[in-house]
Formats: structure tokens, sequence, C-alpha cells
């Protein structure tokens, strides 16, 4: 890595290309960032972006090419595991400051207040915490080290919904250079002003969000192939000409003039369909109404600390149940217990006998068998299946050919996730509980996964820290937000708009933490306060257009039957009610770009 950019540049990689043996990771990597960029870097698992960020730190180099960044420029990054040493995860935050600003601690209150810890928690050693809270610690060293470039790989695999909506108006604040790489589209899109994806080895950036770079992609690629074949068919034209007319002396020129051109039109490769999940998950038969029901059911694993409790609810058939709520509220402990791996302490549950769960837990990947190949994983739930079927399944999972040999110990974690989707595509259910499924996978591969389930005909439970994935899935709650869990018989946006996540609202700055010696509240903070109020006003216009919109869908369908039947009366009635709606999605999204600005003003 080299210094020196552009006047405006602060960094600017130049044809790098890197590979591990005869396998070509990128190659012709060339890209460059300004001032105040925040850049979101997508592609598929394996595609190279960790090694990018690698090569960024300096911990790998490219084997051709370069990386220029400016003299006494600070790159950060999230470090997956910190050696802690002091007595309190307060302490520990706070190394992340210069030697000289350390006493200063309400500095180190405000981010682990929004990063979820209470002001109890501060005085905590870091040891008393699970790994996801230890490295939402790490996060916040990091954070208050202020870098010039903060690299954040995967940063909200680890949080809960609460902390990735702080963590996303914390990032939307940054002043300086940022590129994350997230699993989460709905967040990426949110904190980012520019998206780079590494597509076929080589990257493409532009700014705004992932689906207008995959849009442009996709265009470019059509036309490509478009190319291609007009090309390979001009070229055989060609070839059958000089074949032809080859031997022929009059035509010796003109034959010369065509071989010629052959040379100049070179040749395209035919383009790869990349590597995706492409799966269905199989409902088995259910007739009756109800699946089960828990009645005043309660759990704890100290009795006079109980997680859940005289919670009731039935399990109807076709349900769609998002769980949500903070980290260590007791969510994975509902699904264990609905799953049948926990008993509870107090109160009934019940299935129907014909119920089929299908159970993906977050701690299901360490129970996979090391030893075991991924095509005895999958084969292992379902011995009625021939090796056949097992194979086809696996290559589903992206684990074709040999790769289905493989075994479990030699896979990533991102792997070990698809192998254990696969398992449950082995056995079919009528229930599925699905833990944080999306954790390891790629952004491409959750698509295919939330496309799945929104096509599955059984019923679905399922906690999640994706907001977009709420938004597509869930049609009720189960929500862990007060002192027990409670069941909410609306939507996720429903939600959003008429309860909110109250004093827990994680854009919020509002912390307990209050700044020492009498200082005035930071400048920081009172932003971060404005910030909260224009995002409330933002989502709930956003909510009003896109409702809006479903009903233009729906007015659009039926005039356009009604014009069939020659309906003219109704036809009338319906372009009036289109034309009114159309007119409050006008509104709408002027209203939305005028809080587009504020919030833009509020950053600068």
């Amino acid at each position: 890595m080299s210094e020196g950019t552009g006047e405006f540049e602060v960094i600017n990689v130049v044809n790098c290309r890197k590979w591990y043996g005869a396998r070509v990771l990128f190659e012709d990597l060339n890209f460059s960032m300004q001032r105040g960029e925040r850049l979101g870097l997508a592609g598929p698992n394996g595609s190279g972006k960790s090694t990018l960020f690698r090569m960024l730190l300096g911990e790998e180099t490219p084997d051709d090419g370069a990386i220029h960044v400016p003299r006494n420029y600070k790159i950060g990054h999230l470090a997956q595991h910190l050696d802690y040493s002091e007595p309190s995860i307060l302490k520990e935050a706070c190394l992340g400051l210069p030697v000289r600003e350390r006493d200063q601690e309400y500095r180190g209150e405000i981010i682990l207040s929004g990063l979820g810890f209470s002001e109890d928690d501060m005085h905590k050693p870091a040891s008393v915490f699970s790994g996801g809270f230890q490295i939402r610690v790490s996060l916040a060293r990091l954070l208050l080290s202020e870098p010039h470039l903060l690299l954040l790989d995967e940063p909200t695999n680890y949080l809960d919904i609460l902390s990735v909506r702080w963590l996303s108006g914390f990032l939307r604040a940054w002043k300086n250079e940022l590129i994350l790489i997230s699993h989460d589209r709905l967040f990426m899109d949110g904190v980012t002003t520019h998206t780079m994806v590494i597509h076929r080895g080589r990257s493409r950036k532009l700014s705004g969000g992932t689906e207008k770079l995959y849009q442009q992609i996709k265009v470019d690629e059509e036309v490509f192939e478009k190319t291609r074949v007009n090309e390979d068919k001009k070229r055989k034209e060609l070839e059958a000409f000089i074949s032809r007319f080859r031997a022929q002396a009059s035509k010796a020129s003109l034959v010369q003039s065509k071989v010629k051109a052959l040379e100049r039109m070179g040749t395209k490769d035919e383009l790869q369909d990349a590597a995706a999940l492409d799966f269905k998950f199989y409902a088995a038969p259910f007739t009756a109404k109800v699946l089960g029901e828990a009645q005043n059911l309660s759990f704890g694993y100290q009795p006079e600390q109980p997680l859940i409790k005289n919670l009731s609810f039935q399990i109807r058939k076709g349900d769609r149940i998002g769980v949500i709520g903070k980290n260590g509220k007791g969510k994975s402990t509902l699904l264990r217990l609905l799953a049948g791996e926990l008993t509870p302490t107090g109160g009934e549950l019940h299935f129907h006998p014909a119920v089929r769960i299908g159970y993906f837990g977050q701690t299901n990947i360490s129970r996979l068998s090391p030893e075991m190949t991924v095509e005895q994983e999958v084969g292992s739930v379902n011995f009625e299946l021939g090796r056949a079927a097992v194979r086809s399944i696996c290559g589903t999972m992206m684990f074709s050919g040999d790769d289905a040999l493989k075994k479990i110990k030699l896979l990533s974690g991102g792997e070990r996730s698809r192998v254990l989707l696969g398992k449950l595509l082995a056995q079919p259910s009528n229930l599925l509980i699905l833990d944080e499924p999306t954790n390891h996978l790629d952004m491409q591969s959750i698509e295919a996964l939330v496309e799945s389930l929104r096509e599955y005909e059984g019923t679905l439970i399922i906690v999640t820290h994706s907001e977009l994935i709420l938004k597509k899935l869930a049609a009720r709650l189960i929500l862990f937000q007060g002192d027990f869990p409670e069941v909410f018989n609306h939507d996720y946006q429903y939600f959003l708009e008429k309860v909110g996540w109250g004093d827990d609202e994680a854009i919020s700055q509002t912390s307990k933490a209050k700044p020492q010696n009498g200082e005035q509240e930071k400048p920081d903070k009172k932003r971060m306060k404005q910030l909260t109020q224009v995002e409330r006003s933002i989502a709930s216009v956003e909510a009003r257009i896109e409702r809006s919109e479903q009903e233009l869908r729906v007015l659009e369908h039926e005039l356009a039957e009604s014009s069939v039947g020659k309906n003219l009366e109704r036809v009338r009635e319906l372009s009036e009610k289109f034309a009114a709606v159309k007119e409050a999605i006008d509104a709408g999204y002027e209203e939305l770009e005028r809080l587009l600005s504020k919030r833009e003003m509020i950053f600068h």
C-alpha cells in the first residue's frame, strides 16, 4: 500500500489482482473514494470483500496493482476478538480515545448506551457478557477511536433491532469515510452514499443503493449477451463466406478483407450464471385450523428471574409470526420452547398431532457433525430419501458435484447455514421455526430465502433483526419490549406507526448517561435527537406512500376490468379515485423529499 491520491480522493485502488493458488478472487479491481463518502460493499460470499478489507488494512498485499492512501490516514476496523484488560466495559471502550482524553467517560457512556448497555452494565467486566455483547464493546472502542476510514464487516450480525436502528443513525451522521459490508440491504442502503459490488471478479460502483446498482448490472449483462449473440452470428457468416470463396482468385481481396474483419472482432465468452440459492420449502399436509396453543406459558433459567410469564397465544394455520425485541430478553428461548428443546416452567404448550416442525436455531450450526459430509448431514434427517434426491437438495444449496462431499469441519459459517437449510428441505414441515437464519448468508441468498418463505404454504415463526424481512413476512408479532413478552396482532409497519420502540428507540441518543462537571449537552447528541424525530416522520410518510401505491395497483386492476365490461359509470368513479390517490402519492413524495433534505441538513 502506497501513499498519495488526488486532492479529493482518500482511497485509490488501481488494477488490483488477487488469487489463491489457481483461483482468481478478483482482477483489475479499480475504484476510488472521496472525502465523506460512505460506501456499501456488496457481492456474494467468497467474492473477496473481506480480503479487500485486509488489503486496505495492510494485512495482505495485492498480487498485482496498488492501493494509494494519504499520509497519516487512519483506518480502523471492527475486530471480532478483543483482549480485555480493564475492570469495566466503559473503561474498555474508552481505550479507543486518545490517552489524554480517556477521562471523558461520558463519550463512552453515550456510545455504549446506544449499543444497548444499561448504566449498571457499564461498570461490569466484559467477561460477564455474551459474545454478541462483547462485540458491541469492540464496536464502541472502534467508534471512539475516530478513524478517518471506518471498515465494518457485517456489524449487525450480533445486534438486535434496537441496536441496528441506533447504529444506522450513528453511521448516517458519520462525517468521515466508511466502507460497510452487510447482508442487510435495508441497513446498507440507509447508511451509505455509494454502493460497489465485486461481480465476476471485477468491481462496479455507482452512487445510490444496491437496487440501482444490481439493476444496472442486469441491464449491462443483457446488452452484453445480445451483443455476443449478434457478433457470434456475424462471425459465423464471415467464416462461411471465407470458407466458400477462399479458393476463388477473383474474390481474394474480398476474402482477405473478411479475414481481417474477423480478426478485429475478437470473441466474447458466454456469461455463466452466478451461483445462487434456488429452492423451495415443502409443506407437509395439515388440514386443521390451529397448529398449537400456549396457555399462560412461563419459563426462566432461574425461578426468581423468569424471561417469559403467562404468555398465551394460538399458532394458526398459515400464520406468519415475527418475534422481536432486545437481545437477552428471551426470543431464542421462546423458539426453543416451541421447538421442544426446553420444557416450560409454568403453563402449557400443546401441538396438534399432525404438526411437523422444522427448526433452525442459532446454535444448531455447532451441532453439525464435523466429520460428516454435506451429503451425509442433509440425508441424516430423512433416510427415506434416495441419494439422488439428497444430492439434488445439496445442489440447490450450492453444493453441487464434489462440493457435496466436503466435510462440515471445512465449511465456513455461511456454508454451514446452507447445510442447515438443506436439512429443512429434506424433511417437509408444516411449521417452520427460524432463529436468525440469515446471519451468515449473503444478500442474494437472503433474497432467495425470503422469497421461498413467502411461497411456503405452511406456518412460520421467525426471529430476525432485519426490519426488511419483518416488513415482508410478519403479519403478527410476539413483542419482547416490556418486562415480559406479549402478542401484537398486527404487522411490523403498523407497530412502528402506532406503538414504536418508545423509550427504547434505538436511533435516539437519550441516554441515561449525563455529561459530567455540569457540561452542556454535546452538539452530536442534540443532532441525534433531531434525527430521531425526522426519521420517525420519514418512516410514517414512506408507509403512507406504500399503502397508497398498493391502493393504486388495485384501482388499476379494477379499471381494466370495468373498461372491458364497458361499465362507464364505474369507470368514471374509479378514475376519480385513481386521480385522488395519484395526487396523494405525489404529495407524499414531495413531503418525503422535504424531510430527506431536512435530514441531510442535520448531518451537515
